[in-house]
């Protein structure tokens, strides 16, 4: 005589009901956009928005081998956050006030000490800012966009034209749009990409800054 299996699925759908369901998998934690670089409204900003410069580093490195940003071999760097004018021109050495009290504190994205206080009398001292607010600023600026792989995972040297390399950038970072990049060139060598910034970090149409106009430029590996 067979056994009535029903008792024992009762149980093992009371069992089931009584489970808690398995917990979701967490996000991943996003990379900052370049909207959430908040910049510190300052007191004094006489300018439109900020000029946000990443220098092609094996450029600069080719002849400065011994310089202590080449050191790690990066592909960008920073090299400033320029405050500019809609019309074209720019605010620089706009006081003599003295820069951060520890400049060892922004290593990170200045090593070169010396170009950490030309970047704050040339440049900082035009934001409104105070001087730690305006390196913690350059620094989430710099850090909130994303270096296309396309130009960190190459060994030979490689050309592209200026279209191309922007496009690789809005393509890595979709809250930026073409109208808010320029590109540096010289001796058709890739030397910087540029993102225009308002004064609250967010991507901004550029005003008339120059933009390379070679038909290709090369690019050395990093």
């Amino acid at each position: 005589m067979k056994k009535n299996p029903a008792p024992t699925l009762l149980i093992l759908l009371v069992l089931t009901a009584c489970s808690p369901p398995p917990k979701p998998a967490p996000e991943p934690t996003p990379r900052p956009s370049v909207a959430a670089s908040v910049i510190p409204t300052g007191t004094n900003q006489a300018f439109d928005y900020y000029l946000l410069n990443l220098s092609w580093s094996p450029e600069f490195c080719h002849s400065h081998p011994t310089a202590s940003e080449c050191v790690s071999r990066p592909a960008f760097v920073l090299h400033g956050l320029w405050p500019q004018n809609s019309d074209g021109t720019y605010p620089q050495n706009c006081s003599n006030d003295p820069g951060p009290a520890d400049p060892s504190k922004f290593a990170d994205i200045y090593p070169d000490a010396g170009l950490l206080e030309h970047e704050w009398h040339t440049h900082g001292t035009c934001s409104g800012l105070a001087p730690d607010d305006f390196f913690k600023a350059a620094r989430a600026a710099f850090h909130s966009v994303i270096i296309p792989p396309t130009l960190i995972e190459f060994t030979k040297q490689i050309s592209m034209p200026p279209a191309q390399i922007l496009n690789l950038f809005t393509t890595s970072n979709p809250s930026i749009p073409l109208s808010s990049l320029a590109l540096s060139c010289g001796n058709n060598y890739l030397t910087a990409v540029e993102v225009c910034l308002n004064k609250s970090g967010e991507p901004t149409q550029c005003g008339p800054i120059r933009s390379c106009k070679a038909n290709t430029v090369r690019i050395p590996p990093p």
